[in-house]
């Protein structure tokens, strides 16, 4: 893109729309903020349209209305659509983005996942793109520039291990949610941090990734890091492996996902090579963690499989930080929705329907661990 690049940003006042606007903030020349949305704090929204000169009425505040949403990510001058909408709700501007042919910086992994084949539908059809904003993502498409779709032997996704790594399912079973709050490396909001430490959030990812690239599950794989410094890699036929390495800044990705494939002249994350010194990589527990393989069973049988498990998951995971059910619980929900079927999903309405099954066997099932 030349010139100035006009963004709408949804979900401007939650971790990954703060840091747009400070990368917007250092860019003014670069960049302009031509809508905002937010969900509960109207106060910050406020803040935020009076200083990047958003008119009132296009300074959007809840998200029970997602259709006020799309109409934002359809606006005409629109360049960037910026969705770090948290759940579901970012479904119907990721898919209006993509339809007005809109480049979608994606930080709303779970639009993409529960509505896929629908998204892959849009995307062809209104010649939007995907840029990921992910950190994990962002590195796999910033390393797949290096070589052709044909030489992409496998892709990994790095996790931190979040707050229990290294714990035995045995130790898990009395966590609290203040422990499950406390993630060692991001500061996210409380679904995403609760999501980091079941693994449930590179699940997601897992899913997200074969959507965003076109690789099978049974070449992406995941292994924790938890220095945070390498955020994901692609291995080419030959052998070779390209990283991409950082500090975990993300504003890197949110910088690159706003203007690609152009890169920003400030230095978010650059590292210190004199004071690196371990990087290490371990095999996830998949028995202490098992919504990791929940989500790849999810992916693999496609359909309405991911939107169920992540419908399924969002209503656990409120379950558990209201607590009603034990951080094992989350999983052992998730899985008794996935068991009852999931159906198949060829239009939005599906979808919507697969979402609303999932949501009420899901509370059916955090109400018998409650009443147990």
């Amino acid at each position: 893109m030349t010139g100035t690049t006009n963004v709408v940003l949804l979900g401007s006042t939650g971790s990954i729309g703060t840091q747009a606007l400070d990368v917007v903030a250092s860019h003014r020349g670069r960049y302009r903020v031509v809508a905002l949305a937010a969900g509960r704090n109207a106060e910050l929204l406020a803040q935020q349209a009076a200083e990047f000169g958003v008119p009132a009425e296009r300074a959007r505040s809840g998200f029970d209305d997602p259709d006020a949403l799309a109409e934002l990510a359809a606006l005409p001058e629109a360049d960037v659509v910026l969705n770090a909408v948290v759940g579901f709700a970012g479904l119907p501007a990721t898919l209006t983005a993509l339809e007005h042919g809109k480049r979608l910086a994606l930080a709303n992994k779970e639009s993409l996942i529960a509505g896929g084949p629908v998204v892959a539908k849009v995307r062809g059809r209104g010649g939007g793109e995907i840029v990921p904003v992910d950190s994990e993502h962002s590195a796999v498409y910033q390393a797949l520039r290096a070589g052709a779709q044909r030489e992409v032997r496998r892709v990994i996704l790095t996790a931190s291990g979040g707050p229990f790594r290294g714990k035995s399912r045995a130790e898990l079973e009395q966590v609290t949610v203040a422990d499950a709050l406390q993630h060692p490396t991001w500061t996210m909001g409380a679904k995403i941090t609760i999501d980091s430490s079941t693994l449930m959030n590179k699940g997601l990812e897992v899913i997200e990734a074969h959507e965003l690239f076109g690789i099978d599950f049974d070449r992406v794989d995941v292994v924790v890091h938890p220095q945070s410094v390498v955020h994901g890699m692609v291995e080419f036929t030959d052998g070779a492996t390209i990283a991409q390495l950082s500090q975990p800044d993300m504003r890197l990705p949110i910088g690159l996902a706003l203007g690609a494939p152009d890169r920003l002249d400030e230095p978010f994350g650059a590292l210190d090579w004199t004071r690196l010194t371990t990087l290490t990589f371990e095999t996830p527990d998949l028995e202490a963690f098992p919504c990791l393989p929940l989500a790849y069973d999810a992916g693999r049988a496609g359909g309405g499989a991911p939107a169920t498990l992540s419908a399924a998951n969002e209503v656990a995971v409120e379950a558990f930080l209201g607590g009603r059910i034990p951080w094992l619980g989350i999983a052992g929900v998730v899985d008794e929705v996935m068991q009852q079927g999931t159906g198949n999903v060829d239009e939005v309405a599906d979808v919507l329907e697969a979402d609303r099954v999932a949501r009420e066997r899901a509370h059916e099932a955090v109400e018998r661990r409650s009443a147990a």
